[in-house]
């Protein structure tokens, strides 16, 4: 009899130590603390939203997260992925604060996100701004005559190549492309100025692609704060009304590949931007960071 009671306890115990160990590694929100910043970072270029809009989603939902900070360090990307932050970042706002961390350079689709945050710290050095549209369609045929190469386009649809690297583009098919990169540099003005909450004929006067430093865009509204990271969260934590010291939440990051194994997590990312995205692709990005 004391045999099986000592076996009770024994078994009893390590059930409660694993239960503990569970509970500890899990999601659940029994040990969390209500003075939580979440932190999502924005590194590189910007080709593929959807591990970003998977953080700002859960940390939106997580009720211990009583602000989000939005740290960004990029040149900015494609469109669409930078419109999808946007929009994630705005349905965001209605629920919790998001501040915007602007690091060495936030321009273009970097910018572009940032301007959604209730408020934007930057520091003096920031590059920022550079609000455009750019796109790059290489012309090749004296290289594919030099090298007897041949490209035969069949295609339906009498636009349906347009930017074939082969010939020459003809004006008719410039305006187009022209008509389309027009279209998306409204859409960045129209969504920097609704949350700026700023005229569009403001914005519009500084959207012709220029670089502005972060001093220059406070002077211009684009920027609320100078300041470093620590400046943000110190705005994250008014704006999301913690009291005491806050605890900085980093989100969850994928499992590496083994391409970022071999090549370090820089060089992977560049290389799967190259292999993502098609050169033709209209782009939020500073023109340096081509």
């Amino acid at each position: 009899m004391k045999r099986r009671t000592l076996w009770f306890i024994v078994i009893s115990f390590f059930v409660f130590c694993g239960f503990i160990v569970w509970l500890l590694g899990s999601d659940s929100d029994f040990f969390k603390g209500s003075n939580r910043i979440g932190v999502v970072e924005i590194k590189g270029t910007i080709s593929n939203a959807s591990e970003i809009l998977k953080s700002i989603k859960e940390f939106r939902k997580d009720q211990s997260i009583r602000a989000i900070l939005v740290r960004i360090d990029s040149p900015g990307g494609g469109v669409g992925p930078s419109q999808e932050i946007y929009r994630e970042l705005k349905r965001t706002i209605k629920h919790k604060p998001v501040v915007a961390s602007l690091g060495g350079i936030a321009a273009s689709g970097g910018y572009y996100i940032a301007s959604a945050a209730n408020r934007i710290v930057a520091s003096p050095g920031t590059i920022t701004g550079s609000i455009g549209v750019i796109m790059y369609l290489p012309i090749l045929r004296d290289l594919f005559g030099k090298i007897g190469y041949e490209m035969v386009t069949i295609k339906a649809g009498r636009y349906k190549d347009i930017g074939n690297p082969g010939r020459e583009m003809t004006p008719e098919e410039k305006g187009i492309m022209q008509a389309s990169m027009d279209e998306a540099h409204r859409q960045f003005i129209r969504d920097v100025a609704a949350g700026r909450k700023m005229p569009e004929e403001k914005i519009r006067e500084i959207a012709d692609g220029r670089i502005i430093l972060g001093q220059t865009a406070k002077e211009l509204g684009l920027v609320d704060e100078l300041g470093n990271f620590e400046d943000a969260v110190d705005a994250a934590v008014a704006l999301g009304h913690v009291k005491g010291e806050a605890d900085i939440v980093y989100a969850k990051k994928k499992r590496m590949s083994l391409l970022d194994l071999l090549l370090g997590s820089d060089a992977s990312e560049k290389l799967s931007t190259l292999l993502e995205e098609p050169g033709a692709s209209l782009r939020y990005q500073a023109p340096f960071a081509q």
